[in-house]
């Protein structure tokens, strides 16, 4: 059973920043290797994705959050990071992260129980 746990929502002020943490966790024959990683977000509408970052570090924004967003990961960890600048009251929504692990038997997607940022003065 993979399980992936989200941290570093919260409240900024417009132009602030916050920075949030997903760590993914399982057995060996759960991860097998981690594909990609990433954040979504959703707020009132649908969800949409923010930011990828596959396992050979290829990175994918969407446009309203690039400049502004950093995805990084950390493969020995499993863990994927959101740095994000330049805060706008529109970036408020819960934001979920996700992974693509190919496990032992088969290639699967994973979801966070989603972390709430809130930006507000």
């Amino acid at each position: 059973q993979v399980q992936l746990v989200e941290s570093g929502g919260g409240l900024a002020q417009p132009g602030g920043s916050l920075r949030l943490s997903c760590a993914a966790s399982g057995t060996s024959g759960d991860i097998f290797s981690m594909r990609a990683m990433g954040w979504y977000r959703q707020a009132p509408k649908e969800r949409e994705l923010v930011a990828t970052i596959t396992s050979s570090g290829r990175t994918n924004y969407a446009d309203s959050v690039k400049g502004r967003f950093t995805i990084s990961g950390d493969s020995a960890k499993m863990t994927v990071y959101l740095q994000m600048n330049s805060l706008r009251p529109e970036d408020t929504a819960v934001y979920y992260c996700n992974a693509l692990i190919q496990g032992k038997y088969a290639l699967a997607d994973y979801w966070g129980q989603g972390t709430q940022v809130t930006v507000s003065s």
